[in-house]
């Protein structure tokens, strides 16, 4: 499994970043955390809004940091 956390590394951002490590935490599952800074590359996926959350290149949350529960369960049904 492939996350992106999408932001120019604000305190949302961060916090996003942290909540994901709990969830994967959480299950159990192992995967690559990657952040992406660029403007252009977070365009690119469409996200207006930061800080955004991409599993295995689908944009799955965007301007809002959704806690660790939620975020176990969109990373759940992706795996």
């Amino acid at each position: 499994m492939h996350i992106k956390i999408l932001g120019p590394g604000c305190k949302n951002c961060r916090n996003l970043e942290a909540h994901t490590q709990d969830a994967l935490a959480a299950l159990g599952l192992e995967a690559t955390v990657e952040k992406v800074t660029d403007y252009a590359q977070i365009a690119g996926y469409g996200v207006l809004s930061t800080p955004g959350l991409v599993v295995d290149e689908r944009v799955v949350v965007s301007g809002r940091v959704p806690g660790a529960d939620e975020i176990a369960a969109l990373l759940a049904s992706a795996s």
